[in-house]
């Protein structure tokens, strides 16, 4: 939640920043939802959120779609709209958290004395994982998982390109980055991963009737994708433990081991 969680004062209603999840409106949170149902202004992000998720406000909910608008304009319509309802909702992709210009909208907010509050959502690297049914950590491959992307139009931090983070050899999610698929292939190849390392692309996880999963190897992702024609809206995966539902042995978390003593279970092996 955010800060501003007290009552909004009179004539000024409050902006709800809701995670609409991956894809399938069916994957909004029950908060989520609920909020929709009582809004009595929406605005989403369009080329990114499926508008299926709208379809729980009620009749005189005024729904705008944010795609071809600026951040001022967006803050400009939360505002207005914050003053003749009392919920608004701004449908973001995925979790606010993540790529989501969260606090850029929040600070407009912020100097107009807009009350606003946060509700998370299933990110897409969730979902992603879980249409291939993937984990993401296995007890001794990996207990890290790194959420990044790779540059583009949008400069990385220093410290923080493609191929000093996979010189961790964890988990790695790529937001962002499907068009940009050979500098992947350059980051991981810079980090000493191998041409046959395992990797998958989730196109639309979650989406009904769009989603698309491609797996391959650090060698052949890239092609895949081509001949697949994904060229936006997907996730990229490289991890150690990709594939792990089909290795013939695995080894297996203490917490459920027979021969591991926790709190609420004495060793029985």
């Amino acid at each position: 939640m955010a800060d501003h969680d007290s009552a909004a004062p009179p004539g000024r209603g409050t902006v709800w920043f809701v995670g609409a999840g991956p894809g399938d409106p069916d994957l909004l949170t029950v908060k989520g939802r609920d909020l929709i149902a009582r809004a009595g202004a929406i605005l989403f992000a369009g080329s990114l959120v499926n508008v299926a998720a709208t379809r729980w406000a009620p009749p005189g909910c005024v729904i705008v779609d944010s795609k071809d608008m600026t951040l001022e304009q967006m803050a400009a319509w939360l505002i207005e709209q914050a003053g003749r309802c009392e919920t608004v909702v701004r449908l973001q992709t995925g979790d606010p958290a993540l790529y989501g210009a969260l606090i850029e909208l929040v600070q407009p907010l912020d100097a107009a004395g807009v009350p606003l509050q946060v509700v998370p959502g299933v990110s897409s690297a969730m979902a992603s994982a879980a249409a291939a049914v993937e984990s993401f950590t296995l007890p001794e491959v990996t207990q890290t998982t790194i959420f990044t992307r790779v540059e583009g139009r949008t400069p990385m931090p220093a410290g923080e390109d493609l191929a000093a983070l996979a010189a961790h050899r964890s988990t790695l999610c790529i937001f962002l980055s499907i068009t940009l698929l050979h500098k992947v292939e350059a980051g991981l190849r810079a980090a000493g991963w191998p041409e046959d390392a395992p990797m998958l692309v989730v196109h639309k996880a979650s989406w009904p009737g769009e989603e698309q999963i491609v797996r391959g190897t650090l060698a052949t992702i890239k092609q895949q994708c081509r001949d697949a024609g994904i060229v936006s809206q997907a996730m990229v995966i490289a991890s150690p433990t990709l594939g792990a539902r089909h290795w013939p042995e695995l080894t297996r978390s203490k917490l459920y081991d027979p021969a591991f003593t926790h709190r609420f279970r004495k060793a029985s092996a």
